[in-house]
């Protein structure tokens, strides 16, 4: 029951352009209860900085005692020795450090997608009708993937070459300001080169993640419509629409790889001329004998230091814009709250006594369209009342109201006398059993989508609830009876299966009030019977509502409601409202008309 309007809007792909630091200071918040295992981590980088930093001062010290008259062999091997075991422990640290990294990051990155789908489970039907749900799964699984790079190794690699870079100045510095200040010269324009690329390559992210999600929706809705796509045959049409979508997305990869493209060439450059000022003006020095040949040397290899993270930043850049817009999108999400919430004082309700009443309420999908006019009536415990009419009368949109998938714009709907705006929604709905047209069934077995994962419900449970509602005849006929595999979407049942299965199912949750939306549609005649049985045994289980379109389902319900655009027009029970010779009158007649026509149609087939 897909409905739009204002007050219904949602857009998780709207341009909120969140500052970075408010997505930096919102990803941290997931790192808080990390901080031990990541303060370790900080510590073994500095170490492995460290450790790298010191290697081309050994290799210096090294080439200047060869250049001695007198080669001290000895204090050379130690050297060597002392420069092996420090790049063995370098590694070994690495080792542990990214150990430490990958097990956290994924620590935290589970939180992230409990977070997300957890949010997602408490939006309201009404959001679920706004936003295509291959955006939803993209959320949950893509864009949460897309952080995953972000903590486990992007924050510690930018840490290290940050560290790289000051330790490669301060090194520099101490050895040779003169050299030092010719490369720090270049620096400002590093910073504006890769300035420049972050700008480009952050909008250039947010379309390709946005076109991503465009993507995933488009093929979520059409291969769950497949069926339908290859009835009416629009197979090309679909592929044309598909090719325009995906020509978008590859167009917006290939704007992102040509601002990496052009930004590592640019840096390559300048550390080219770096080398060539540090080979220039260093040779003269070692001429005039203001540095050795070691320390020219040395110079070479940081300058590699220097630039080989300002090269990573590139890359670091790449998967850090990626996180940023995926995290840009998750948060998203996160701040659309619920429309439908718990009042601040909300009550809490272990059962229903089951009295139902509807007091002048007036609803509205879209603003101004009214669905429900005035509409009043109490169903008293234990009761079954039916709701008949055309559709569009508003039958459906009732029962969405009692348990809150929507909210009444006027009026209001009590249960034992509270507003249900007072009660929990958790404990609302799970006083509440439905049991609608459309079953769903959830991949699994036909144990688990009793049991819904409720562990307080034991096989035997199970086993009651199915008999009591005629399951267990078809189910005992099954290679694996209550293990047997459930397909996608059940689809391996027939719908009458499937109906009882649902029936089942809200039986053993023992609800409080009993709801039935067209559950008698579309059954195949092989269950039928069954069905029927079943239906009686429900609707002596407690208070219950029927939306009824086979009114012979409906002649020993307590009252039956008829309705109109929105309006009760006639009330009463079977007898009541044949008597009146109304609407349910000629409701009636047609259809018992069409049943008999029906059964001799039947009768001369078998003749």
């Amino acid at each position: 029951m897909a409905r739009s309007g204002p007050e219904f809007d949602i857009d998780i792909n709207k341009k909120r352009n969140m500052s970075d630091t408010e997505i930096i200071k919102r990803l941290l918040h997931y790192v808080k209860p990390f901080i031990k295992p990541l303060v370790i981590a900080f510590f073994l980088v500095v170490m492995v900085v460290g450790l790298d930093l010191i290697g081309p001062l050994f290799v210096s010290e090294v080439l200047d005692s060869l250049g001695m008259e007198e080669v001290p062999v000895l204090k050379i091997i130690i050297i060597v020795i002392i420069y092996l075991l420090s790049l063995f422990l370098g590694a070994f640290i690495a080792y542990k450090q990214t150990i430490i990294l990958q097990v956290t990051g994924q620590k935290i990155i589970y939180d992230i997608r409990q977070d997300v789908f957890n949010h997602i489970e408490r939006l309201s039907i009404s959001q679920y009708n706004k936003i295509p749900i291959g955006k939803l799964v993209t959320r949950a699984t893509s864009d949460v993937d897309t952080l995953n790079m972000l903590y486990t190794d992007v924050i510690i690699s930018l840490l290290r070459d940050i560290l790289t870079i000051l330790g490669v100045f301060v090194i520099m510095f101490i050895k040779s300001p003169r050299l030092a200040i010719y490369i720090l010269a270049l620096t400002p324009i590093i910073f504006i080169i890769s300035f420049v690329f972050r700008k480009f390559s952050r909008k250039a992210y947010r379309r390709v993640r946005a076109n991503v999600s465009i993507i995933n929706a488009f093929l979520s809705e059409h291969l769950s419509g497949m069926k339908l796509i290859q009835i009416f045959n629009r197979e090309d049409k679909k592929y044309k629409e598909f090719v325009d979508k995906n020509r978008k997305l590859n167009n917006s990869h290939f704007e992102r790889v040509l601002a990496f493209s052009l930004y590592r060439p640019t840096m390559y450059l300048l550390y080219i001329v770096a080398i060539v000022i540090i080979l220039w003006v260093g040779s003269n020095q070692v001429i005039e004998g203001i540095i050795t040949y070691g320390i020219l040397f040395a110079f070479t290899q940081y300058i590699q230091r220097f630039f080989q993270p300002i090269q990573n930043l590139a890359e670091q850049f790449d998967t850090l814009q990626s996180a940023f817009t995926s995290g840009e999108r998750i948060f998203a999400i996160l701040d659309e709250p619920p429309i439908i919430q718990d009042e601040p004082d909300a009550i809490e309700l272990d059962r229903f006594k089951g009295k139902i009443e509807f007091k002048n309420v007036w609803f509205a999908y879209n603003e101004g369209e009214w669905v429900l006019r005035d509409v009043s009536f109490v169903v008293e415990p234990n009761e079954t009342m039916a709701l008949v009419g055309a559709t569009g009368s508003g039958k459906t949109t009732i029962i969405a109201l009692i348990v809150r998938n929507y909210d009444i714009q006027q009026g209001e709907i009590l249960i034992d006398d509270i507003n249900i705006k007072h009660i929990k929604l958790d404990s609302l709905r799970r006083n509440i059993g439905q049991m609608l047209q459309d079953v769903f069934l959830f991949s699994g077995t036909i144990e688990s989508n009793i049991r819904l994962r409720d562990d307080t419900i034991n096989d035997a449970e199970i086993l009651e609830a199915c008999k009591y509602v005629n399951a267990d005849h078809f189910i005992q006929k099954l290679p694996l009876k209550y293990d047997e595999p459930v397909r996608e979407r059940g689809n391996n049942f027939s719908s009458g299966q499937k109906q009882l299965l649902s029936f089942a199912r809200t039986i053993v949750h023992k609800p409080s009030l009993m709801i039935l939306d067209e559950a008698t549609a579309n059954i195949d005649t092989e269950t039928e019977q069954l069905i029927q049985e079943s239906l009686k045994k429900v609707m002596n289980i407690g208070t219950t509502i029927v939306v009824a379109h086979r009114l012979s389902t409906i002649q020993h319900a307590d009252q039956i409601i008829v309705m109109r655009k929105g309006k009760i027009i006639e009330k009463g029970n079977h007898q009541e409202l044949l008597k009146q010779k109304g609407h349910y009158y000629q409701l009636y007649r047609l259809q018992y008309d069409k049943s008999i026509a029906e059964n001799m149609e039947l009768a001369n087939l078998k003749y």
